[in-house]
């Protein structure tokens, strides 16, 4: 009979070793984390080797982890009369990453995670990184290991600012030419910071600050308690008894 595979951690752990700065299993999912500085050398080997071959990368994700933890509201008070509205807790962009909440989240605010299938092998994985610099967060361009991951890499800097060096034509792709600032980022504005409208004296679109939307707050999902759930299953554990 033949030997067990080891499992994906196991074989990623050995094979990188202190490179591997964590390496997490969570929900059916692997997660191996790395420095920016071998994340291309990394990324080579998982393509490359055998016992790897992850020689499809399907998608890459930015991540901003300003306010990781965090909810945008305190409370959610159950009542007769519904469900409370509105307690202002402190949501991101209510302070700047240098005064988040101590204790909660990474220590850098920016990464940069690639999503990895191996056909062969049937297996996926998530590689990421840290960009060390939360002004300027820079990660190493993957393009030349994966070449399909172009126009991904560039929606990252699009939305969340991610500068990947060494891409071949690192520009916005989603947002207008004038857009200002990156739409993903916790603090950014949920009414923007300009408006467009076109001018008729001018013949032409202008940009504005922002006038005509109203402020406002991402509405939390509520999880209601429902005692027909509770109901239902009492009565199901009758009957089996």
């Amino acid at each position: 009979m033949a030997e067990a595979k080891p499992r994906l951690a196991e074989r990623l752990r050995a094979r990188f070793g202190e490179r591997a700065l964590a390496i997490v299993e969570a929900h059916g999912e692997t997660t191996l984390e790395v420095a920016p500085s071998c994340f291309v050398d990394v990324a080579r080997a998982l393509r490359d080797e055998p016992e790897f071959h992850f020689e499809q990368a399907v998608d890459v994700s930015g991540l901003d982890f300003l306010g990781y933890g965090e909810g945008e509201w305190e409370t959610t008070d159950v009542s007769s009369e519904g469900f409370s509205r509105g307690v202002e807790g402190d949501g991101p962009g209510r302070f700047r990453w240098e005064n988040r909440p101590q204790g909660v989240g990474p220590a850098k605010r920016f990464a940069s995670v690639v999503h990895l299938l191996s056909i062969r092998n049937n297996e996926r994985l998530r590689l990421r990184t840290f960009a060390t610099d939360n002004a300027l967060p820079v990660v190493p361009s993957l393009v030349d290991v994966w070449p399909g991951l172009d126009w991904f890499e560039r929606e990252a800097f699009d939305l969340y600012g991610i500068v990947y060096e060494g891409h071949p034509d690192l520009r916005r792709i989603l947002t207008d030419y004038g857009f200002v600032g990156h739409p993903f980022r916790k603090d950014f504005p949920l009414i923007g910071n300009v408006e467009v409208r076109y001018d008729a004296e001018k013949q032409r679109v202008v940009y504005e600050p922002v006038t005509s939307v109203e402020p406002r707050v991402g509405v939390p999902k509520v999880v209601r308690e429902d005692s027909r759930w509770h109901q239902a299953a009492s009565e199901a554990a009758a009957k089996k008894a």
